[in-house]
This record gives structure tokens, C-alpha cells and sequence, in this order.
């Protein structure tokens, strides 16, 4: 399966997805699918939170817990999923406030190694 139809996969199986973005630290997205037009600005959100990621990552190495597999990040109108990948890209699902977050964590955990191994 191609990155893309992966990420329709997903955005298409979780109710209240918004958008499936895999991206890179930098805050260069590789690939992206939206399902609705979104009030946000996805590049915007890409970059800055890749800039967030380093730094939970660069506290994570220092306080010596382990390796950063996922954060969740919420507002009062998204939530936002983010899966790592390997050590240059990670996997980000944007969802309504109401959508379904378990299965959401569910597969970008499910998809995850296929994506990071493709990636590779």
C-alpha cells in the first residue's frame, strides 16, 4: 500500500478525522490527505509542531525515561495524535475535538512500523 492510500486508510476509519500528515522534524510534510477543508494552516501546524517534538524529544534524552513512541496534544476544538516513525519522521493524525481518539491511537500505532520500515 502506497503512503497515501495509507493515510486515506486511516483518516477514512477514524469518525472526526481532519487530517493524516506523515512529516518530517524539520517540519517538511512527506505526504498528506485530508478528508474536509480545514480552518487551519497544515504547513504552519507542521512546522511548529515538529518544533515541539524536538523538544519533548531533546527532554525525553536528557531525563533518560526511554525512546518518544507518541504524544497527544488537545484543544478545545482538535486533538492531535502524533506517532514517531524513526528518528527523522513521525506520523500525525489532526481530529475533531469529538472524534474517535482510541481508534485513532489504535492505528497510527497499528500502521506505524509498516510506515517507518517503507520509509527506511
Amino acid at each position: 500500500m502506497s503512503l497515501r492510500e495509507t493515510l486515506s486508510t486511516i483518516i477514512n476509519s477514524v469518525d472526526g478525522a481532519l487530517a493524516a500528515i506523515i512529516m518530517a522534524y524539520d517540519g517538511i510534510p512527506i505526504d498528506e490527505v485530508t478528508v474536509e477543508q480545514s480552518e487551519f494552516d497544515l504547513q504552519l501546524l507542521s512546522v511548529e509542531y515538529a518544533s515541539v517534538l524536538k523538544e519533548i524529544k531533546r527532554a525525553i534524552e536528557v531525563i533518560k525515561v526511554g525512546n518518544l513512541e507518541e504524544v497527544s496534544i488537545s484543544t478545545s476544538n482538535t486533538r492531535v495524535l502524533i506517532r514517531i516513525l524513526n528518528d527523522d519522521l513521525f506520523l500525525v493524525l489532526i481530529m475533531r475535538r469529538d472524534g474517535d481518539y482510541g481508534k485513532g491511537r489504535y492505528l497510527l500505532a497499528l500502521n506505524s512500523y509498516d510506515l517507518a520500515r517503507e520509509l527506511s
